[in-house]
């Protein structure tokens, strides 16, 4: 699954580039809106919610229509997300990369941009788009790899989220310098989940990184497990978009 992703995203890159090639896409990065700060996304008292803008999933099929991503985000952002994580795979996901752009002109706080990102151009494309963040999944790819995009991801001042799945990713990803690490209870070559696997994993996260907890998110005791774990920032996605009142449930997730 996890390789049919990266290889269809891939894909997809090369005819964007196609159309629009490297060098064009640098300069309009260039004059895109200034990396908003991350200084804010730091352990604090009460948990980081990143509030998620997702169609649906090869797990779950169809989880809601979101017409308009921009009001999403605009509640999400009322109910005090941190940060709005905004998926732009469209094979799979039904996102794109026009959501994106217009989620980040709408809203102040970080963006997010959530895809199989396994290039610079990918990562120019997500600068050019507006995302203060992105996505890095240690099981997609080479740790050779996983460095290189880290460093072009900060030469355009954004940071990564470093995605990690099991005790041999975690080490990889604090060896490489990772800053904020996600460790995903979904496991993205089988879409199965593991409720505990933050919980056995976080050790391994040192002091001054972030820890965020990704996926098997239901509801506010699942945030507080996650806190009590000890996760900085809890990423949440199908719970809100299947909600009937996304700004209220972001408010009792950061509560929780």
């Amino acid at each position: 699954m996890l390789t049919g992703l990266y290889d269809g995203a891939r894909e997809d890159a090369r005819a964007r580039e196609g159309l629009e090639p490297l060098d064009a896409l640098i300069a309009r990065a260039r004059a895109a809106r200034p990396v908003r700060e991350l200084s804010g996304l730091v352990p604090r008292d009460s948990v980081h919610i990143i509030a998620e803008i997702k169609r649906r999933s090869p797990s779950k099929g169809e989880l809601a229509t979101i017409a308009d991503p921009v009001t999403l985000a605009r509640d999400y952002e009322a109910g005090g997300a941190s940060v709005i994580s905004v998926l732009t795979e469209e094979r799979r996901f039904g996102g794109s990369l026009q959501d994106l752009e217009a989620v980040s002109r709408a809203v102040s706080v970080p963006v997010l941009r959530k895809d199989f990102l396994a290039n610079e151009y990918q990562i120019v494309e997500a600068r050019a788009y507006g995302a203060d963040l992105v996505l890095l999944i240690m099981a997609g790819l080479e740790d050779s790899v996983v460095a290189r995009l880290l460093d072009i991801t900060r030469s355009w001042g954004m940071e990564a989220l470093v995605e990690t799945h099991s005790e041999d990713e975690v080490i990889r990803a604090v060896r490489l310098g990772a800053r904020i690490i996600g460790v995903n209870a979904r496991d993205l070559s089988t879409f199965e989940l593991d409720q505990e696997l933050f919980g056995r994993l976080q050790h391994l996260i040192p002091e001054g990184v972030l820890k965020v907890a990704e996926s098997a998110v239901a509801n506010s005791q699942d945030v507080t497990r996650y806190r009590e774990q000890g996760a900085h920032a809890v990423l949440v996605g199908e719970a809100l978009v299947t909600g009937v009142n996304p700004a209220q449930q972001v408010r009792e997730f950061v509560d929780a």
